[in-house]
């Protein structure tokens, strides 16, 4: 029986991991054992632990990371943290594999307390670019420090390779967050005003909006334009709250300001996986700059207006509307989204990111992967030189 250790940080990566770990936890060649760390464990952030633990999983771990403080300083004592909690727990146990997701920090610091115990590391959601984020390069390095990989496109797939992995390492697998629109109803606007003590007008936006780290001298200038801007649009907004990336206390404070002065808004910490898709499937259109506006949004046919760098890079269906900084392209952008003729183009949009089939194809290789120093030792894949680039 093969332990397969999975670490969780964040509301976003657990809700791509939901259908994974039922599907390890339900597998009898498997044992699962979960770590959890990052904002799971942040009262500021939720303590969205409490999820993971309604939804009936045993907590192996939990490593705690975070500080107060959102600077960079803090940020960076937060990683050194991290890789000193989960050092202290691989010198008491090791996971046959280990599964990292994405591209955050406190993932980043799991995988490289991992690497001197020879801990084969399994990366999911890698070869993606966002390129006004520090989390592109934290990617691209978890690639480097991991032995399996887990893409969710092709053109993913190549870039991997591109870094050198040995392509047999390397399998397109699909966004494993969309395997929960095979097993999740979606929850009625009743219900969800019941569960939240919401008061939900349609139309609606839905906005969740993170720090662009690379531009954090930035956050208070575009988090007031993106206001700006809503209040413009006139239209109610549903907000959740960004993560623990430097300057997320600003955007928090002024998102709290606006709920205030606005009766038809409101702000929930965490929705959770099933609540946040059933919130994607009624909205008129979503704003801001998660993940989940390019990866998701597409499956709900839902219109999103992408604010910013932050994810710039990642490929994307025709439901995105990339718009700048400045409150006159978001509120343009935000008209468009909302117009009546838009949803009517969208007929036979396919979402790139796969049709909900991840877990399976992943959870075949975590079986049947070599352990040991097959595993383990990586050699360099170099690409055939093109003739222009040949000496």
């Amino acid at each position: 029986m093969r332990i397969i250790g999975v670490v969780t940080t964040s509301r976003a990566d657990y809700g791509s991991y939901r259908p994974l770990l039922e599907g390890i936890r339900n597998d009898p060649e498997l044992r699962l054992r979960v770590l959890v760390s990052g904002m799971h464990l942040s009262p500021e952030c939720g303590l969205t632990v409490k999820e993971i633990e309604k939804d009936g999983y045993e907590i192996a771990e939990r490593i705690e990371t975070l500080l107060s403080s959102d600077t960079p300083e803090a940020i960076s004592k937060s990683v050194g943290l991290g890789v000193i909690g989960f050092a202290q727990v691989f010198s008491r146990w090791r996971p046959d594999i280990l599964i990292v997701l994405g591209d955050r920090f406190e993932m980043h610091a799991a995988a490289l307390a991992a690497l001197p115990f020879k801990i084969p590391i399994a990366h999911i959601s890698g070869g993606e670019l966002t390129e006004g984020a520090i989390d592109d390069v934290l990617r691209h390095s978890l690639t480097k420090l991991s032995h399996l990989h887990f893409p969710a496109t092709e053109e993913y797939r190549r870039r991997i390779i591109q870094l050198g992995e040995e392509p047999w390492r390397v399998v397109t697998s699909g966004e494993p967050s969309l395997d929960n629109l095979r097993t999740l109803t979606s929850l009625t606007r009743r219900e969800l005003e019941d569960r939240y003590s919401l008061q939900i007008s349609v139309p609606f936006l839905l906005m969740t909006y993170h720090p662009v780290t690379l531009e954090y001298e930035q956050t208070e200038w575009q988090i007031v334009e993106l206001l700006t801007a809503l209040r413009e649009v006139g239209l109610p907004v549903i907000f959740t709250l960004p993560n623990a990336d430097t300057g997320n206390h600003i955007i928090r404070e002024k998102i709290c300001q606006f709920v205030s002065e606005s009766p038809s808004s409101s702000l929930v910490d965490s929705f959770g996986t099933h609540a946040y898709f059933s919130l994607m499937s009624l909205a008129t259109a979503m704003v801001g700059n998660s993940s989940s506006g390019i990866v998701e949004a597409a499956s709900f046919h839902l219109p999103v207006v992408n604010i910013g760098t932050r994810q710039q890079g990642r490929v994307r269906a025709r439901n995105v509307i990339d718009v700048g900084n400045h409150r006159e392209e978001i509120r343009a952008g935000t008209m468009t989204a909302i117009g009546p003729e838009i949803r009517s183009t969208f007929a036979d949009l396919v979402n790139p990111y796969g049709a909900g089939n991840a877990c399976p194809i992943i959870i075949r290789h975590l079986k049947g992967a070599p352990l040991g120093d097959a595993l383990i030792r990586k050699k360099f894949h170099d690409l055939p030189l093109n003739r222009r680039e040949t000496p």
